[in-house]
């Protein structure tokens, strides 16, 4: 249920596991370093769908094959890096859909407390 929230509906299931493949594949440290932004943006519900980690695989895949450091792809701060990159997605995400849905809720009960 949670996967589906993050990535999207079952469709994008298997980009999923593809995505999964890629970050597996990745040199040593470029993996870990790709493992650890998964793992703040799962935490902290960035949202954005599949698309998003794929294009992270594809940052950290191309700076593996330039052999550019991680720290000159992340700069001085990773949590600033990954912020500033999941900005781009939150218009696809489960919390933008959640957020509209509240805000439905509450003006359908206010709709409702002046009919009464």
């Amino acid at each position: 249920m949670f996967i589906e929230k993050l990535v999207g509906d079952l469709g994008d299931k298997k980009r999923w596991r593809q995505y999964k493949a890629r970050a597996k594949q990745l040199p040593g440290d470029y993996r870990t370093a790709v493992d650890a932004f998964e793992r703040y943006l799962m935490l902290f519900g960035a949202g954005g769908g599949v698309t998003m980690f794929e294009d992270l695989a594809d940052l950290f895949e191309q700076s593996a094959a330039d052999g550019t450091p991680i720290r000159s792809v992340v700069g001085e701060d990773p949590v600033e890096f990954i912020e500033t990159f999941a900005q781009n997605y939150r218009e696809d995400s489960w919390i933008k859909r959640e957020r509209e849905r509240l805000a439905h809720a509450i003006v359908t009960l206010e709709r409702e407390e002046g009919d009464r």
